[in-house]
């Protein structure tokens, strides 16, 4: 689902996604009509409009994660917003793209948030990891040595994948091992780390130079 109050926007992103068979794009204007609509259809992901005409977009990505069944949003913005982007990675965002991302780029970003992974557009990555390395202690991912030390090597090599956007099945292929298991490395990195989702993973990894361990 596209979340945007721009019409021209809102279209076209729409027609980029739609011209795939396998991808079905409803698209609101309004943080209200997206509460209802993921309510009656539970999209698997959101594309969200970082502001919002009739309410902050901070707020929806907040209502969109209390759902049962919460779909993966990616926050849409045109600027770099640092306080912004490092609240909506609080909050729980699972991806970060301009407005302007390229097509392909943006149909692979859909795939990947789809499966689990997460998103950051190359120029927005260093905001949003330096913003939420200077958020307030309670917010910080706990990266102790010893958390850091808990992850085994293939762990390292997991988290280091998910740190360059790779999702679970990208992250299977790369290693030659299940989605399954993937998916169990992914979830033993979260809890070691003591992180809530995959972007504050991918934000811990650069803050304790393992992004670059595979």
């Amino acid at each position: 689902m596209v979340v945007d109050d721009e019409q021209v926007l809102r279209e076209g992103l729409r027609r980029i996604l739609q011209s795939f068979d396998d991808i079905d794009v409803p698209v609101v204007c309004t943080g209200a009509e997206a509460l209802e609509q993921a309510r009656l259809h539970g999209p698997d992901v959101v594309l969200l409009d970082l502001r919002m005409p009739d309410r902050d977009g901070l707020t929806v990505l907040a209502d969109l994660r209390s759902l049962p069944s919460p779909p993966a949003v990616a926050m849409l913005t045109n600027f770099d917003a640092e306080e912004s982007l490092s609240a909506a990675l609080r909050g729980g965002a699972a991806g970060f793209l301009l407005k302007d991302t390229a097509p392909e780029q943006l149909v692979h970003a859909v795939r990947a948030l789809a499966d689990g992974g997460s998103v950051i557009a190359p120029r927005l990555t260093r905001t949003v990891v330096d913003g939420f390395v200077r958020a307030q202690p309670e917010h910080r991912p706990p990266l102790a040595e010893g958390a850091a030390r808990a992850l085994t090597e293939r762990e390292r090599g997991v988290l280091a994948l998910l740190a360059d956007g790779m999702s679970n099945a990208e992250i299977a292929r790369h290693l030659s091992i299940s989605p399954a298991t993937a998916k169990e490395h992914v979830s033993a990195i979260l809890a070691k780390l003591g992180v809530a989702n995959r972007v504050q993973a991918a934000v811990a990894a650069y803050r304790a130079g393992l992004h670059d361990a595979a």
